[in-house]
């Protein structure tokens, strides 16, 4: 029986100045009816090249197919193919769910539009059927209340609420190949473990094939049937999921299944002064409604919060999507208006104005969770990273800049050689580097780091994590460290926070919350986290 997919000596080259590069050598692979294929491999290795080949979403003509490369789908090859061929394909018989939802969705069209736009397009449905669907889709991946969500931005939504809307997009005409790629990156760890379930259950329901692309080998090992190892842009392995994980026969594919954040953090001087506090916070957004536009209620994102952080310590905030962890960091940084007290380094700044607050700035950082909306695409690396640098006169010249925003990129692991290129030339694990050189040239005091080893590979997680450790014993930094990744908080945090609906639930030193957690909460996070069993209905989905 002939495979649903079948890719054979595939070759992907880009042009670019002064040259080519290959980015993807001779790949080869078969899909079926049914199956789950995973390609594994750190950023850079031709994961979604290869992906976005099968849809030819590639940008031609920079980027060129060798002869010989075929790509061929329920009989019909893709390479070359018409253009109304490959439209009337997209979206609808192999569907994409994209890395990075911020940049996928239109942030001028609500929700509603956009999963609608696809129903219209395929199935010709009228207004009415397609809101039904619609609403059907996003009960279907777990978000809660649907209906007020229809006519919601992209902005409105966390991370994990976004990657979802996008997975439901990629759902709504029950293609027969659904392309992922790193589609629960941005979810928390028991909304992850239902997507995973929902994506098996659609399986067997729908009969659908998985092209799933990740860095991240518990998910490769829950739902994968095949796994193709990429390094470089080659294939070094390949074979069924037990037989590779069990039995790995090349060295880098035994790279990646060692490769995972371990350790502690340096150990925190218990009688370090404080150095960010926070008493009685809270960030409410009013809900407006009728004709004059009355506030008739408030979403509590951050509902009387209180800590304090001493110099040279982590606090690890975790919880769901939409409890309040990316909304208290930017209130912390005076970046959104709030309630309560903020207090750096003994000085209140909840009463500081926007000028006095500039010269702060240098010692409060912030690392976003999406590399490529928080990167202009208009600069260079170079220029991205030397901004900070010339906002706050370090650096007596250009030369001497350079020569710092150099270090900056060799201690987050990217060559110096690439400053002058651009981000979208760049995986999303090297974004998010960048990102976080960007904040750390500047040496601060206090770095707010919201998800920033979600878009990264194991291996390059657990560099990160010694880099931020490194910079921690060196400096003296303090950080809020924001995840949805427990093993990640587990190796960094020396006090640990839970959040919940815009409060903290549960608070203590890291290893006793690992090791006791007494909330059922905090319970419902550690199992889906470390037990690799799917967790159903033991938290709700924000």
């Amino acid at each position: 029986m002939s495979s649903l997919l079948s890719v054979r000596n595939l070759h992907v080259t880009f042009a670019v100045p002064g040259g080519a590069v290959e980015a993807v050598k001779g790949v080869s692979f078969d899909l079926d009816k049914g199956g789950t294929l995973a390609l594994v491999g750190e950023s850079g290795s031709g994961k979604s090249v290869t992906a976005l080949s099968v849809l030819q979403l590639l940008p031609y003509p920079m980027a060129r197919h060798a002869a010989g490369s075929s790509i061929v789908f329920d009989g019909t090859e893709l390479v070359g193919a018409p253009e109304a061929r490959l439209r009337d394909i997209r979206g609808n018989r192999i569907a994409m769910v994209f890395q990075e939802p911020m940049t996928s969705l239109n942030p001028l069209h609500t929700i509603e539009k956009q999963i609608a736009e696809t129903l219209y397009l395929h199935k010709h449905m009228a207004p009415g059927a397609a809101r039904a669907r619609v609403l059907e889709l996003l009960r279907l991946v777990g978000l809660s209340e649907a209906e007020k969500r229809l006519d919601a931005y992209p902005h409105q939504l966390s991370g994990g609420q976004r990657q979802r809307v996008m997975i439901a997009m990629a759902l709504a005409n029950e293609p027969d190949i659904l392309i992922a790629d790193e589609p629960t990156t941005a979810l928390d760890v028991t909304i992850q473990a239902q997507i995973l379930k929902l994506l098996k259950d659609l399986q067997a329901r729908f009969g659908m094939a998985l092209l799933l692309i990740t860095h991240d080998l518990g998910i490769v090992r829950k739902l994968a049937d095949t796994v193709l190892v990429m390094t470089k842009g080659e294939v070094v392995e390949a074979g069924p999921v037990r037989d590779v994980f069990a039995r790995p026969q090349h060295a880098y594919t035994r790279h990646l299944l060692a490769a995972e954040p371990k350790g502690a953090p340096p150990p925190a001087d218990p009688a370090a002064p404080v150095l960010v506090a926070a008493d009685g916070l809270k960030v409410w957004f009013p809900i407006r409604s009728g004709v004059l536009r009355r506030v008739t209620d408030h979403i509590k994102a951050v509902d009387g919060v209180g800590f304090a952080l001493r110099q040279g310590e982590t606090l690890g905030v975790v919880g769901e999507s939409g409890s309040g962890k990316t909304t208290l960091g930017l209130a912390l940084l005076r970046l959104i208006a709030s309630e309560g007290a903020i207090r750096f380094d003994g000085k209140r700044l909840d009463d500081l104005s926007e000028g006095r607050m500039r010269p702060l700035r240098r010692a409060l950082q912030i690392v976003f969770q999406d590399p490529f909306s928080s990167l202009s695409p208009r600069l260079s690396v170079a220029q991205i990273i030397e901004e900070g640098l010339k906002v706050h006169r370090i650096g007596r010249n250009a030369q001497e800049r350079r020569a710092i925003i150099d270090q900056a990129l060799v201690e987050v692991g990217l060559d110096p050689d690439s400053a002058e290129r651009y981000p979208h030339e760049f995986s999303g694990g090297q974004r998010q580097r960048v990102a976080i050189a960007r904040a750390t040239v500047l040496k601060p005091r206090f770095i707010v780091l919201d998800e920033p080893t979600s878009a990264l590979d194991m291996s390059v997680q657990a560099q990160v994590v010694e880099l931020l450790r490194e910079l921690q014993r060196r400096h003296g930094l303090s950080y809020l460290f924001i995840s949805h990744d427990l093993r990640v908080v587990r190796a960094l945090a020396h006090q640990v926070m839970v959040m919940k609906d815009g409060k903290i639930v549960e608070a203590g030193p890291a290893q006793e919350l690992f090791q006791r957690p007494r909330h059922p909460y905090t319970r419902a996070l550690m199992a889906a986290a470390f037990d690799l069993e799917v967790v159903e209905g033991a938290a709700t989905a924000q």
